[in-house]
């Protein structure tokens, strides 16, 4: 087996470990063939919403965490920044649990001297903190659309067509996400700049960025419920996107090598 590919961090969000929607295998190969000396967990982590309604708790998810943990005991600095799905550890801002350390957010340096703002960014979604039954709804409507596109995938699949996501679809076609994706990295890349930091790294929108954007860098780790997508940061501080289904998707795609003719 080949070594771990190292980075000097990783971030990760929106797992929403304890539903159904988790690709958890998927994080699992991906955390399997990744470390960094740093890895950030920019919220919604663990999905308490989801919990609360129903117990969903499958050998995976609780592989998933042994991982992180594992990666904590051997060195790796851990640090959760809680998000709204799970909000219940924003009770235990400073603590630490099994070497991950809790915090409100995070100013991360990177190897070339930009400072950047970790925060999940719920703070700054209107609907979250103003009408939090809207967003119960939306998680509602968010997951129904999930259920949906398992089965339109499944027919894609036997038609030999590639996987296809109909929320992120959805995101980019209708014009009220559109604008509410743009008013999102705006709020957020004010707030770096009125933090005194060249760049932001957040969640909570499932949508990947990393562009200058509003006169800073904003970056979002994307999730790992559809696009599984992580950001990291390599040691000259360059910072990539990974997308780790794109890969494995490629991967499967690729023609496999004729075997070698025996000679008789």
């Amino acid at each position: 087996m080949a070594p771990p590919y190292h980075f000097r961090t990783l971030f990760l969000s929106d797992v929403h470990l304890g539903t159904r929607g988790c690709q958890a295998e998927l994080l699992l190969e991906f955390l399997r063939d990744h470390d960094a000396e740093t890895i950030y967990l920019v919220g919604d982590i663990v999905d308490g919403w989801r919990l609360r309604r129903g117990w969903y708790w499958p050998q995976l998810h609780n592989d998933v965490v042994q991982k992180l943990l594992r990666k904590a005991r051997k060195g790796a600095k851990l640090i959760y920044v809680p998000g709204n799905h799970d909000e219940f550890l924003r009770n235990y801002f400073g603590s630490h649990f099994g070497g991950i350390e809790v915090c409100e957010t995070a100013m991360h340096e990177a190897a070339d001297g930009r400072n950047y703002l970790v925060i999940h960014g719920d703070q700054f979604d209107v609907v979250v903190r103003h009408a939090k039954w809207l967003a119960f709804f939306g998680d509602w409507a968010y997951v129904t659309a999930l259920a949906a596109n398992t089965h339109v995938n499944r027919i894609r699949r036997g038609l030999g067509f590639s996987y296809w996501s109909l929320s992120a679809w959805a995101k980019l076609k209708v014009k009220n996400a559109v604008n509410f994706i743009g008013a999102f990295e705006q709020a957020l890349a004010s707030e770096a700049q009125r933090r005194g930091a060249d760049g932001v790294v957040c969640g909570h929108i499932h949508h990947a960025a990393l562009r200058e954007e509003h006169g800073v860098r904003y970056i979002n780790c994307g999730d790992w419920v559809e696009s599984c997508t992580a950001v990291a940061e390599h040691h000259d501080g360059q910072m990539e996107i990974i997308r780790w289904a794109d890969r494995i998707r490629a991967a499967e795609n690729e023609p496999q090598p004729r075997p070698a003719a025996v000679a008789a």
